[in-house]
């Protein structure tokens, strides 16, 4: 990836019509581009970072069995009746359409119900159970408010998980699995020690409470009442005496803090298998309803969320995992000899697998450090008449101000050891 063929650049003002950091850092460094209030389209920088996002979160879905789909975007409203959620007075998001015929549809904010009816065709035994089906997919919610950037968006990447037991014990197993999984991609990410698993409101998907994973941020949406030394937390919307008692809690150890929704799981017990009759023909020979569990996890919110986290008066600092490219290569001089050098340099790193932002412009050194600094590379590497006087090349941390000269060598060496 060469600076001068990206069609994108970097600004220097921030986006009037935003006030999230996470919109304005991400639109400044050419990460993403305003469609409208709370659509934004992912340009080559973003769309790298959202595809490692991804690379994570289908890697940890792996693990513990997930199969996955790719369901349609347009619902049947039909299926949606029967459980009670076209009504507009129980889900008030919707984006609903309608065919040439005059026949309704709508814009997928989830997937329960059109899931159910697909699986109710395949699983027919004890045998055929139990089952984790997920996708990685755009949803749609028509918010009443969307200015919070990635993080509240009215046209989002989201993965939705399903499981389908046949015991509550069993839902259980899978629904501990997956919470597991979620510590393991918070880790991944790193904002496992500011993320911290929330007892919540069921809302229109469980009758029950529902568990989230909220990450402080100083402007999150929620208001969560957390216990730093149990590491656990209520949301503000369900918080009681009862329940600060049920969950061993003390009030006086609860802390009042914002945060930002990232994940949620749900205990669906049979609310969709009984109405849209998912049923299993059990060991001794009973139809029994399937035991549901789902599971979101905000894939482009996590974006925004990691941009309002961790970034600086300079910009962006991305983590090596989810970065767009792990090293800003800038040749700095206007010699025949630095321009062979760094063409060499990053020739050989990308030989090696290694992926680099290789700024070619001819443009002065300030204004590549800035752009290094803004978009949020974790390394930057640079060459210049000093440095090959020297033999070596200049390297620099993203989260470091101090800067060492390293041979080549040594510093595919070292790559080689943090790959």
């Amino acid at each position: 990836m060469r600076a001068s063929e990206l069609f994108t650049k970097t600004r220097k003002d921030v986006p009037s019509d935003e006030v999230s950091k996470n919109a304005q850092l991400l639109i400044q460094a050419g990460f993403i581009y305003k469609e409208m209030a709370g659509v934004y389209a992912f340009l080559p920088l973003g769309k790298r970072v959202l595809d490692n996002i991804i690379k994570i979160v289908r890697e940890e879905m792996n693990i513990i069995g997930g199969q996955e789909v790719s369901l349609t975007a347009l619902q049947n409203k039909e299926l949606y009746e029967i459980t009670g959620r076209w009504d507009d007075k129980v889900v008030d998001i919707w984006f609903k359409t309608k065919l040439v015929s005059g026949h309704e549809l709508g814009l997928g904010f989830t997937h329960e119900e059109p899931l159910t009816d697909i699986v109710s065709n395949y699983i027919k035994s004890y045998q055929d159970l139990p089952i984790n089906v997920y996708q990685i997919q755009t949803k749609f919610r028509n918010e009443l408010r969307s200015k919070s950037g990635l993080m509240r968006g009215r046209e989002f990447l989201m993965k939705d998980l399903y499981t389908f037991a046949r015991t509550e014990d069993e839902h259980q197993s899978l629904f501990a699995e997956v919470k597991g999984a979620y510590d393991q991609i918070f880790k991944r990410l790193g904002i496992a020690d500011k993320t911290f698993y929330t007892t919540a409101d069921g809302g229109s998907f469980s009758a029950d409470y529902s568990y989230e994973f909220q990450t402080l941020l100083d402007n999150g949406e929620d208001t969560i009442y957390l216990d730093r030394d149990m590491k656990v937390a209520i949301n503000e919307e369900v918080l009681s005496d009862e329940l600060i008692k049920k969950m061993g809690l003390s009030k006086e150890n609860l802390e009042k803090v914002t945060g930002s929704e990232v994940g949620n799981l749900f205990n669906l017990g049979t609310k969709y298998s009984v109405p849209l009759g998912l049923n299993y023909l059990s060991e001794d020979n009973k139809q029994t309803p399937v035991i549901m569990g789902c599971y979101g996890l905000g894939v482009s919110r996590l974006m925004g969320v990691i941009a309002e986290l961790m970034s600086d008066e300079n910009g962006l600092v991305w983590p090596e995992e989810i970065a767009p490219v792990r090293f800003y290569l800038a040749p700095i001089g206007e010699g025949d000899k630095v321009k062979t050098a760094a063409d060499e340099l990053y020739k050989r790193l990308t030989d090696e697998g290694i992926t680099v932002l290789y700024d070619d412009r001819d443009v002065r050194a300030g204004e590549k450090f800035a752009d290094a600094e803004l978009i949020g590379i974790p390394y930057r590497v640079v060459i210049s008449e000093k440095t090959l006087q020297q033999e070596k090349v200049e390297l620099k941390s993203r989260t470091n101000k101090e800067t060492e000269l390293i041979t080549v060598n040594k510093l595919i060496e070292t790559i080689g050891v943090k790959l």
